[in-house]
């Protein structure tokens, strides 16, 4: 079964991410440890060459899992990745970030040892590793300054520059879109960057992440059955929160899973992997393939339609939640393909005993016509949402707080004019 997938997945220029784990014949439940084992076997063999030259403590890449990144049309993605990064690089120059203080740049790298002759880059003690990624590893590194710890992801410009997602494009360009979206980020649902560090003399940069202590949302260690209601609908709040910002400031995230969403030590989920996300300068969020999980994946996205990225997320969105709930995926097949005709044609299955509300919430979310799928407004208004704690608190994000702030200056000036 593995062989014909990945000759498949080969086929389609996707280069691994089919959602089941490596036993098949066990249940397909969303397990973030060994659910794309295989897949990132077979992509790292694509994608990163003479991997032995990379340093033990210098190749990682954040949130721990393989996104599935399909060939794209060349003049539509080189055209849409030149005018993103202008974009980004517009607002960042006019200050027109959402962050009420700027990514630290950092041109140094300086590599030494603490006296217990622990590695270290710049200020940053090298601690262990974390986690994997499609580019390598997650090292948890602590800061000898302010005593915090960081997750620091670390690129090789040189194999990114030779790692191809398209026919003249490399992920090099994928990674920079990336760090300029997260430099205008900022919000309490979203990992948050604090650092990039780019040294033009050498091979490597990093980038500098808030370290989310906690486990994925969906584990090993969670009940059989799923997370249970409550405990769903409190991460489903959070990440709706978070997911409505991002929609708000044109971004589209791309590839919401559970593998994306890290739990704090409070228990807030934050929304991470911003590697196959895209910005828009207004609100026509059309694209042309979906770069993201195939068993997230939305039924227009499968058809290989021009679709709506922000109703892609809201499918997404909704096959998470059901996960969540329900423990293992609503649309699964043996094969990329037969996961694709699933998503399209199967109508979505659930049991006889599901609460009414969350019944209605999956069925809104998971319609299989993304112009009647539900939006996230109506999400956040739904009353399997809402609970006993009422609405999802509104966050008056910093650019809108300097909107807020002008307007009311300006309103002021005229009224003592008059």
């Amino acid at each position: 079964m593995f062989s014909n997938s990945f000759s498949f997945a080969r086929a389609m220029g996707c280069f691994g991410c089919f959602g089941f784990t490596t036993k098949p014949k066990q249940s397909a439940r969303p397990n973030c440890r060994s659910n794309f084992q295989l897949s990132q076997e077979f992509l790292l063999d694509e994608k990163i060459e003479d991997d032995d030259e990379i340093e033990e403590d210098d190749d990682c890449s954040y949130n721990g899992d393989v996104t599935c990144t399909v060939l794209r049309d060349e003049a539509e993605s080189l055209g849409r990745g030149k005018r993103s990064e202008e974009f980004l690089r517009s607002k960042l120059n006019n200050g027109l970030a959402c962050r009420q203080f700027p990514v630290k740049e950092t041109n140094m790298i300086i590599r030494s040892e603490d006296e217990n002759g622990n590695k270290m880059i710049n200020e940053y003690v090298r601690e262990y590793k974390i986690g994997s990624g499609s580019y390598g590893k997650v090292v948890l590194y602590r800061n000898n300054v302010d005593g915090k710890h960081y997750a620091i992801k670390v690129f090789h410009k040189s194999h990114l520059l030779k790692a191809r997602v398209g026919p003249s494009e490399t992920a090099m360009s994928d990674v920079l879109r990336e760090v300029l979206i997260m430099k205008i980020l900022e919000h309490p649902n979203i990992v948050n960057l604090i650092e990039v560090i780019d040294d033009p003399a050498m091979d490597q940069f990093y980038m500098v992440l808030e370290y989310v202590e906690g486990k994925w949302v969906c584990d090993d260690s969670g009940p059989q059955g799923g997370i249970g209601e409550d405990t769903a609908r409190k991460y489903l709040r959070d990440i709706v929160s978070g997911l409505m910002y991002l929609h708000a400031h044109n971004i589209v995230h791309g590839d919401i899973k559970p593998d994306n969403l890290l739990i704090t030590s409070t228990g807030t989920v934050k929304i991470g992997d911003f590697s196959v996300s895209q910005v828009f300068e207004d609100e026509n969020d059309e694209l042309r393939r979906s770069p993201g999980t195939p068993v997230f994946t939305a039924p227009e996205c499968c058809l290989g339609l021009t679709y709506h990225g922000k109703a892609a997320d809201t499918w997404a969105l909704g096959v998470t939640l059901y996960c969540l709930v329900l423990g293992h995926y609503p649309f699964l097949g043996e094969t990329l393909q037969d996961t694709y005709d699933k998503i399209v044609n199967n109508p979505l299955i659930l049991p006889n005993d599901i609460n009414p509300a969350l019944r209605n919430l999956l069925e809104d979310l998971l319609c299989k016509d993304p112009k009647h799928r539900t939006t996230l407004n109506d999400v956040a208004e739904h009353s399997w949402v809402r609970g006993e704690d009422g609405p999802i608190p509104q966050y008056l994000c910093w650019c809108k707080r300097n909107n807020y702030y002008y307007l009311t200056e300006d309103l002021m000036g005229e009224a003592e004019l008059t």
